[in-house]
Formats: structure tokens, sequence, C-alpha cells
């Protein structure tokens, strides 16, 4: 139940439209279609493949790519093997903050929708992805350590390309347009000591992990005991990964630290029972902390926010379990939050825009919209899911001020933002590449746009494929590009990232909703795995002695 604060905010801030017959969503009707879903799941999670890096596994399915940058931290001072893990998006970097990020999503949506992805024929194939992040980023700290006073935290340059006064001629993986097999530069290992941001989103991301693997008992403990570590660390040394003159601050910068020990801290009580991890999730101070410092994107789940992530996370375990007394308000406020956005998604109201052709416009019309748009549509999803199974009626939903909407409402909006990602929408193109008829040939990536042709490319030399306008030799099945712009535009062209480059985030948002759209309804969540390490909250007494007989 939302509270009448909440409602009188919702009422105040958010006004009424009109029916969804009569708003800019269905200027494109909606097809639906789960065997579509279920195709697009297929070609998303092979982007993953198409990123890896490292010394290939026989059975990688992706033709262009083979083994490279097999010498990763062979020449640093701390840790000397940093071989594999996945490169951002088209350039060659390893960004942990990010990368974790996207396997904390994968994770998340592998607990919720086992089933389906089983259904799918995908539940290996996507624990499989997953691993190879997870033991890529338990190599980029001492994961056998109780207390460690460093990570790694990037591996490759990209900031090299200097002024005209100042040039910078090393070579690194933003100057040199060449496919990552044919890498023989050195590429810098960046450490930090102080960085609450990255460690407490690793340490959700192996926390998270370690539910998924549950069966695998050594690896889930190992990956419990490394997200422990990162979790100390975080809050034992304060301070944003992003500090100015880094890569960090260019790429990913990171506008605080506090949702991100909510998000850690959270994940960690449901992969260890611990209760301090759940009173530290829930302690008021903590949450205004992350609501006054949730960067420019409110209500919007994201590589930099998990905010609203670890508000939803947490109302699961108050609508099913309610633990009560210390947590009772803390988490009914996060409950609240967690409806009122999802209330601001809906097409019925106008705190986000929308295209002409219905995408919400979740990051204010700026570039690279769809990365957010599929977070929001696995929440919303997810969150109408949560409802229906703790309501155990056919009459779930929620109240947006005083009007109460199903919770099909909230499908619908998921429907709507993920038809459009896959063609329904002005271009009738797919921002997914090889599904459909239609989808971008121009991505922005080095691998897919220079020829495997055993010819190796020096850094400038491979500029000729970055600038041509034919079409990329290499098709990159499954990466969802940028998107379009706020008028529903798009241009196919391979220099501007803008519109054309994939990321590890945008995909792992994009399986996540596919999954959860995709089967059959029936089908559901998972109500019970991710409460394994929970104890009871109200143990069951113990029964009364036998009686004795006379």
């Amino acid at each position: 139940m939302v509270s009448r604060n909440a409602l009188m905010w919702m009422a105040g801030l958010l006004m009424v439209a009109t029916f969804l017959t009569g708003s800019n969503v269905h200027a494109y009707p909606l097809t639906p279609s789960k065997d579509n879903y279920k195709l697009a799941l297929h070609k998303a999670l092979m982007f993953f493949n198409a990123q890896r890096s490292g010394r290939l596994p026989r059975h990688n399915n992706v033709s262009w790519r083979s083994d490279s940058c097999l010498r990763d931290g062979k020449f640093t001072d701390t840790l000397n093997d940093l071989v594999g893990g996945y490169y951002d998006a088209g350039n060659a970097i390893k960004f942990n903050f990010p990368a974790s990020f996207a396997m904390t999503m994968l994770s998340w949506s592998v607990i919720e929708y086992s089933a389906k992805y089983k259904g799918a024929g995908e539940l290996a194939h996507v624990k499989d992805i997953i691993k190879w992040g997870t033991d890529y980023l338990l190599k980029t700290f001492n994961n056998s350590a109780d207390s460690i006073d460093r990570v790694i935290d990037q591996v490759g340059l990209g900031n090299n390309d200097g002024d005209s006064e100042n040039p910078i001629t090393t070579d690194g993986d933003i100057f040199c347009w060449m496919r990552p097999e044919d890498i023989d530069y050195i590429r810098p290992v960046t450490a930090c000591h102080a960085c609450s941001d990255l460690a407490a989103e690793m340490a959700a991301s192996l926390a998270a992990a370690s539910i998924v693997f549950k069966d695998q008992k050594a690896y889930s403990k190992k990956l419990v005991h490394g997200a422990k570590t990162l979790f100390k660390f975080s809050r034992n040394e304060r301070g944003r990964y992003s500090f100015p003159g880094t890569d960090a601050e260019l790429f990913y910068n990171s506008t605080s630290y506090w949702d991100e020990f909510i998000w850690g801290a959270a994940w960690l009580y449901y992969a260890t029972g611990n209760n301090s991890y759940l009173q530290l999730a829930t302690t008021s101070g903590l949450a205004k902390h992350a609501a006054f410092s949730r960067g420019p994107i409110h209500g919007v789940l994201s590589w930099d926010n998990k905010l609203l992530g670890a508000q939803v996370l947490l109302t699961r375990l108050r609508l099913f379990i309610n633990p009560g007394y210390p947590y009772r308000e803390t988490l009914r406020r996060f409950h609240n939050e967690a409806n009122t956005i999802m209330c601001s998604y809906l097409p019925y109201f106008t705190t986000f825009k929308r295209t002409k052709g219905g995408l919400i416009q979740l990051n204010h019309g700026k570039p690279k919209p769809l990365q957010y748009v599929v977070n929001a549509a696995f929440l919303a999803t997810l969150y109408s899911d949560y409802l229906e199974a703790a309501d155990n009626t056919k009459s779930a939903g929620m109240f947006c001020g005083p009007s109460f909407y199903s919770i099909d409402v909230l499908r619908e909006f998921a429907k709507t933002q993920i038809n459009y990602i896959l063609g329904k929408n002005p271009k009738k193109l797919s921002y997914v590449v090889g599904f459909g008829n239609r989808f971008p040939t121009h991505v922005h990536h080095r691998g897919a746009s220079i020829p495997n042709n055993k010819i190796k490319y020096s850094c400038d030399g491979g500029w000729k494929w970055r600038d041509t306008s034919k079409p990329n030799p290499n098709t990159i099945d499954g990466a969802m590009v940028a998107g379009p712009d706020k008028d529903d535009g798009f241009h196919d062209v391979r220099t501007n990232n803008n519109y054309t480059e994939a990321t590890l985030a945008g995909n792992a948002g994009l399986v996540a909703a596919l999954v959860a759209l995709s089967g059959d309804k029936a089908t559901g969540i998972d109500k019970n795995t991710i409460f394994n390490a929970i104890p009871p909250m109200f143990p069951t007494p113990p029964p009364p002695p036998a009686s004795r007989k006379p």
C-alpha cells in the first residue's frame, strides 16, 4: 500500500493525461510475440560471446573472434594475470564498473526467471556468460584475503587523444582502430585504493552470482567470500573511483557511492542471510544520502544509479516476507518510491516525455537512450510479477495517486518499449543487430568493422575501416545499439557512437527485459531461490513433548 504522502506527491506531480488508446504509444500498434522475444533473447546473448577477451572457449560461436590480449596484467607490479573478462563496447577496454553491473543484472534475471531461460534453451549459456565475467572479476583483487587495499578497475587506455598542443602518442584502445586479436601494445592497468562505488558494485555482482551458482557449492562460497571482502573495502576506504582526469571520469563517471552501498548490501543479505547487511541497506541515513546524490537522472536504473534497482529488490523482501521492525519504515519507503517510479513510466502521466513513435525519454532527450529503456522495461515487468505473486489474485495492481491500475498496464508499457526497439518504430528498424529484416549495419565496433582476412592493420591503418561507408564485414549478432534521438531519428554511421555503439550494460538490460517478457506469463518469477540463505523470520516453535503413557 502506498503512503498518503506518496499519493499526494503523485497526484501533484503527475498529471493524468489520456488513456492508452489516445496516446502516442499506439501510433505503431503492438503485436507482441513471445516467440519474437525468445528469438531476440538468443541474439542478445550472443553479443556477450563477441565481447569476450582472453583465450576463448572452443564453442564461442562467433566465427570472426579468436584469442586476444593474452598479456593483460603481465607487466603490472601487483596482479600478473588479468586475462579474460569482457571488452566494454566497440573498443578493447575492460571497465570493471559497467561490466560488474552487467553481470549483476544478468544474475538477477537468472534468479527470477531461470525457468524461462531453461524453456528457451539458454540457461546454461547465460550462466556461462556470467561465470566468464565473475571469473575475471575475481582476478582483479586478492580474493583469498579477508581485507584488501586496492582493486583493479580498468585494463586498457581510453583517453589518449590529447590535443593540438599536447598530443599523446601512446597507442591505446580508443586511438587504435584494430581487431583485439591484433593488439600488440602494452595495455595499462589502473588500480584504485579508495573506490567505494566500484567495490560495492563488484560485491553486488559476486553476491548475486553466488545465488545463481548455489548448486556449485565451492564456487558459490568463493563468490560470497569475494563479495564480503570487496564490500568491507568499499565501506572502509571511502571515495569515488572516477576521480578527475581519469578514463573513468570521461567514460563512466560515477556520481556517488551511496546507491551502491544499498545495492551491494541488499545482494549480500540475499546471498548470506546475514542481518547486518539488511540493517545497513535499510539505514535511513544511507537512503537519504542515496536519494540526494542520485545523479542527473531520477527514477532510472543504470550503471551509475542503482537506487531504484535496490528499492525494487528490497520491495521483494517486503512483499514476500515483511520482516517488520527495525526494517519496516525504510522498506515501506522503498516500496512507495518504487511504486511511484513505476507509475511515472505509464503513458497516462507526463513525468517523462515520449517521442512521437512512443519511446520513453528516460534520459530526457540525450543520446544513447536505449540502455535506460531496457532496464525500465525489465523492472516494470519484474515489479508486476512481484505484485501478482504476492497478491495471488487476478486483480493485482498498484495505486498511482487516487487511481488503481492493473499490472497489465505495467506489462504493456514494457512490451511497448521493447517492441519499439525490435522494430515497431517510425524507422521500421530493429535496433538489435541480426533481429528482424532491417537493422544497423555500421555498428561502432572494431572487431565487427575489420575483415578477418589475416591482415594485421596498425593503429591508424585500421582507420580506413572505421571511416568507410561500407557495411561491417562481420555481423555482431545481438548487439543493441545506442538508439535513436529524441525525434525518432537514427543515423547508421560507424563514427557516431551516440547512435551505433553497443555496450555490455545496455545488452544486459535488454537480455533481462526479453527473458522477463518471453514465454508463458503463468511461469512468472521464481519465488524462493533468492531467499535460500535467509533464515526464517518467524521460526516454527518446536512441537510439545510427547505425553507419557500411563
